[in-house]
């Protein structure tokens, strides 16, 4: 168990990393093109655009909370918040956003899935990012279980010096995770995949800030007579 728990959480992310930076430069630099959402809204537009708030601000909320929570060293924020009450602002913020974030998402993938127009338009990549998310929001929500039984924090520094780990190149940095309850793993190795899958799914417009869209002329747009 010592060296899958080391395989999945040593070394697969680095794996992953070195997949999400290479492979997103290696699409930008060989297919913009393909670089965009294939936004499906002009094809069913009917009771979506509040799944696609609810998802995107949702995720948005999730992904930067993450990446504070998880990479931020426990000395700079000691001094105003303990680990526990980080943990418990975790749960409530993290909570609110993934169920916003689920509610969305499901509907969004429910559309994908069931709507011919909008199938008819989608690739399988585009099916199975969609469910993807969603499984690891799911999941995301249902860490929340085993963290109410023990809300000192202490878990997430672990979680904390585990990422802070794989970020500045520790070794042993898997040991961190020996022992944690299965939910947390699995939502950890789901999250990882999509590292993997990022370059290769329409995830990448996430990157894209139209910047030039604030700055552009206007388009006139004229109706036949």
């Amino acid at each position: 168990m010592s060296y899958l728990n080391t395989l999945l959480f040593g070394i697969y992310p680095y794996i992953a990393l070195v997949v999400l930076f290479v492979g997103t430069w290696a699409r930008y630099d060989h297919g913009q093109f393909t670089w965009k959402a294939h936004s499906s809204q002009m094809l069913r537009k009917k009771n979506m655009v509040l799944a696609s708030v609810l998802f995107h601000v949702g995720v948005l909320v999730i992904f930067f909370g993450h990446l504070v929570g998880l990479l931020t060293p426990h000395w700079a924020y000691e001094w105003i918040i303990t680990p526990g009450q980080k943990q418990v602002m975790a749960i409530v913020v993290g909570g609110i956003a993934g169920v916003m974030a689920l509610i969305g998402g499901g509907m969004l993938a429910w559309r994908r899935l069931t709507d011919p127009r909008v199938q008819a338009s989608s690739t399988f990549a585009d099916n199975m990012i969609i469910v993807i998310l969603v499984i690891q929001l799911a999941l995301g929500l249902l860490t929340i279980l085993p963290t109410l039984g023990h809300l000192d924090g202490s878990t997430m520094l672990r979680f904390s010096a585990w990422a802070q780990g794989i970020f500045t190149l520790q070794g042993g940095v898997a040991d961190h995770l020996v022992g944690v309850h299965w939910i947390y793993k699995t939502h950890i190795f789901l999250g990882l995949t999509i590292f993997v899958l990022f370059p290769f799914t329409r995830l990448v417009h996430m990157l894209s800030v139209p910047l030039e869209y604030f700055g552009r002329r206007y388009q006139v747009v004229r109706k036949r007579a």
